[in-house]
């Protein structure tokens, strides 16, 4: 059929200019941090010493915060052309924290080779409390298939505080009901030590289903309604580690208790693999981040990456290991024009795993565009994302609100062309058969960025099945 080979011919095109533009040049380069920097001289230029730098509009933000993001300090010895380069890289530093909605750096003024800095910022909202109304299903289509059912809605209320002390800490508390009773609460604290490089993060949440996801056939969740459903309960404590200006260390330890009704061990033994409806485990984990990207939300430019590593269980009711990975690398091909590449990786072991422990594409943010109307459970797991990006427009519309911050709100559009590969290895799941094969899908869409990291994505996709549509995502890829 000539629509098929077109498609594959689309899908092959796509992996050869990943792995065209996928290899870059194995460099290092060293992060720039906090102290003195002279930039070797590519003319004759003089290095000027950093004088003051003053800071506008951080009404709650404190200033160490912000300097805490900057490629220079005060006192460093930096060559002009250098300085300039560091500027942008602060801008985008700042940006990249959720604090602000617009950052400006300049020079301001010079006193013989000492020169001042100018750091103009927009603070956001901070404060956060809303109602919540949201589909408990995995995203809007799985909804769909179910009826658009009320009773798939939680509701209830979110408390969200950003920047709770003015020092980039969050705490968040939510109290929702509906499909789930959920109670949780999260505080995360980046530094707690003068220089700025040590935190922590303490969580906790309880949550309760009275339906059960408890087994996938057919590449479908199928559920169960029970009278005693499902509880959770969940504890953690984090140590977060920064060095630098873009690697962060993250160790967990948490632990976990998991009930579950009878009747579910019944349909699906593989549950928990155990005869005990009721489990807890603990959970040591280690999570390696580096950001060097424009845009954390919208990468156009640059690249991002995550290592992670991690521990469930302590005996043969609860046992893995799981090691994963992933990383995004975007170029500007062109003004306006961008190709961006990413790939994903996952291991857990030993294979043989309980149902719990399975879960791979179709789940938050991991999925193949074109199959969001499946899940892939598995132990196993790769996938490459290729996506070419051109910017077709932007404006901005007023809010007639009285604030130099929130005055208006900008949009960009941007018209794509993607294609996803994707594997999953699941060897005790024969009834699921997207398990075990390569998948490729592809297709076309448009993304709106605007303030507040809001993305809305509009897919249309197909996948190798033969089947087609279009979907609507908000928020991030990964």
């Amino acid at each position: 059929m000539p629509g098929v080979k077109y498609y594959f011919i689309l899908i092959l095109l796509f992996c050869c200019l990943a792995f065209g533009y996928g290899q870059p040049t194995a460099t290092y380069t060293a992060e720039p941090d906090s102290s003195s920097f002279k930039a070797a001289p590519s003319g004759n230029f003089t290095a000027f010493v950093i004088g003051e730098i003053f800071i506008e509009g951080n009404r709650h933000t404190k200033p160490y915060i912000i300097k805490r993001e900057l490629p220079f300090q005060e006192g460093d010895s930096i060559y002009l052309p250098e300085l300039v380069k560091r500027f942008d890289i602060g801008r985008k530093q700042l940006m990249n924290t959720a604090l602000f909605n617009d950052v400006v750096i300049a020079l301001m003024s010079f006193h013989g080779y000492v020169v001042d800095i100018s750091i103009k910022v927009k603070e956001r909202w901070y404060v956060f409390p809303i109602p919540h109304v949201k589909p408990v299903d995995r995203n809007l289509a799985e909804w769909s298939k179910q009826g658009y059912g009320v009773d798939r809605l939680n509701f209830g209320f979110k408390f969200s505080y950003y920047n709770f002390t003015g020092r980039k800490d969050k705490l968040k508390m939510w109290l929702i009901t509906g499909y789930t009773r959920q109670i949780e609460f999260q505080y995360d604290r980046p530094y707690f030590d003068k220089k700025l490089k040590h935190g922590y993060k303490l969580g906790f949440s309880y949550s309760f289903n009275k339906e059960i996801n408890y087994n996938t056939e057919s590449d479908q969740q199928r559920f169960t309604d029970s009278l005693s459903g499902i509880s959770r309960w969940y504890g953690n404590i984090d140590y977060t580690y920064r060095p630098g200006l873009r690697t962060f260390h993250s160790a967990r330890i948490a632990f976990t208790q998991l009930q579950v009704d009878s009747q579910v061990l019944a349909l699906n033994p593989k549950y928990f693999n155990t005869t005990n409806n009721k489990v807890s485990f603990p959970e040591i984990s280690y999570t390696l981040n580096y950001y060097d990207v424009d845009y954390i939300p919208y990468p156009l430019t640059g690249w991002m990456g995550e290592l992670m590593m991690m521990k469930r269980g302590i005996n043969h009711n609860m046992n893995m290991w799981s090691f994963s990975g992933k990383m995004t690398r975007s170029w500007e091909l062109s003004k306006k024009t961008y190709f961006s590449w990413q790939g994903y990786g996952v291991l857990r072991v030993p294979f043989d795993q309980p149902f719990i422990n399975q879960r791979l594409f179709g789940y938050s943010d991991l999925y193949l565009r074109g199959l969001e109307n499946y899940v892939i459970d598995g132990v196993a797991a790769m996938m490459v994302r290729n996506t070419f990006r051109r910017e077709i427009f932007q404006f901005s519309i007023p809010t007639y609100i009285r604030s130099k911050s929130h005055d208006r709100i900008p949009f960009k559009f941007y018209y794509k062309i993607f294609s996803d590969v994707g594997y999953g290895y699941n060897k005790n799941m024969p009834q699921n058969s997207l398990t075990n094969r390569m998948l490729y899908t592809g297709g076309i869409g448009i993304d709106v960025v605007t303030f507040y990291d809001f993305i809305l994505r509009f897919d249309y996709s197909f996948n190798q099945l033969g089947q087609k549509g279009l979907f609507l995502h908000v928020k991030n890829d990964f």
